[in-house]
């Protein structure tokens, strides 16, 4: 484990993240250039075609389809994920006030916070935008997540590690999905590539707040409560990374995939258990750094086929196999 992280070190770290988001910030209307003809949804502009980095884009089922087919599901599809991310960002806003609310004065965690509420704003606004755009009328995550998302902003101020382990649950898997697409160097439609390009921008900021506000607490608690959470730790992120990537196979099917597509890439194809394992190699970092990877945590790690090897630094690529 890690030497513990200092609350001195820590303001000062967040108020750096507080300056970059003055200095660099994105507005959803102005840095997007929504109605030029370039960022038109066209359902006969090939680029909508999935890039390899998405595992569903890597199936042979799909590869092997119609182009006008692979369009259609690619449209789809990044809707489809703009519609939960805009869930979770909602779910976040909602929890972060929540957490707010009970700061004393002169904490720097409340500055950078309602940096982090306005730029999240911008980006609910800008993946609803694009839903709107596709004409795919998606109810975005389940519906057992959409009814629990109006009480787990609660535990922003009740269970506030659980509350951030959950955020890093919800931004990491996007954050991994839209940093491979781009650097796949296949092809993307530039609306999407647009809006990646500004939420990683920003995303980096937020991750990197979850990462230090967990550092500062978890080597702090007591026995009992760290090894809660060093087992609670991968069933989050295992659980909220499906409502993020599984598509539901309701929806699915109306656009002609088939169920056993659905089960096979998430997560038994090849590509899918990579992608899997790939997803969580900087909170598996993090874990260790902290001491919540043990004994016990471990082979829950493995269970839920999220362990392997832990970054060596955040934002670490991954290496490119053929």
């Amino acid at each position: 484990m890690t030497a513990n992280l200092t609350r001195k070190a820590y303001d000062a770290r967040l108020r750096t993240l507080s300056e970059g988001s003055v200095n660099v910030s994105f507005n959803a209307f102005t840095d997007i250039a929504w109605d030029d003809p370039e960022f038109a949804v066209d359902t006969s502009d090939p680029r909508w075609v999935l890039t390899s980095a998405d595992a569903l884009g890597a199936h042979p089922w799909y590869r092997e389809q119609p182009l006008d087919v692979q369009i259609r599901i690619g449209i789809w599809r990044w809707a489809v994920i703009a519609k939960v991310g805009m869930q979770f960002e909602n779910l976040l806003m909602r929890g972060a006030l929540d957490y707010l609310a009970q700061l004393g004065n002169r904490n720097e965690e409340f500055r950078y916070l309602t940096h982090e509420i306005t730029e999240e704003t911008h980006h609910t606004q800008m993946f609803q935008e694009l839903v709107n755009r596709t004409g795919v009328d998606t109810a975005g995550g389940k519906r057992w997540f959409r009814q629990l998302s109006r009480v787990l902003p609660l535990a922003g101020s009740l269970y506030p590690e659980a509350f951030f382990t959950g955020i890093l649950a919800g931004e990491e898997p996007i954050d991994h999905l839209q940093k491979a697409a781009l650097r796949s160097g296949e092809p993307v439609h530039p609306l999407p590539q647009r809006i990646m390009q500004i939420h990683i921008a920003e995303e980096a900021r937020h991750i990197s707040f979850a990462h230090e506000f967990l550092r500062l607490r978890v080597p702090r608690f007591g026995k009992a409560r760290r090894g809660a959470l060093s087992v609670l730790f991968p069933v989050i992120m295992r659980v909220l990374c499906d409502v993020i990537m599984i598509p539901d196979r309701k929806s699915a099917a109306e656009v002609g995939i088939p169920a056993w597509v659905v089960k096979e890439v998430f997560w038994k194809s090849e590509a899918g258990r990579k992608m899997l394992h790939e997803l969580f190699s900087d909170v598996r970092m993090l874990a260790e750094d902290i001491g919540l990877m043990n004994k016990v945590s471990r082979p829950v790690w493995k269970a839920l086929r999220i362990d392997g090897r832990p970054a060596r630094f955040r934002g670490e690529p991954v290496p490119h196999t053929d």
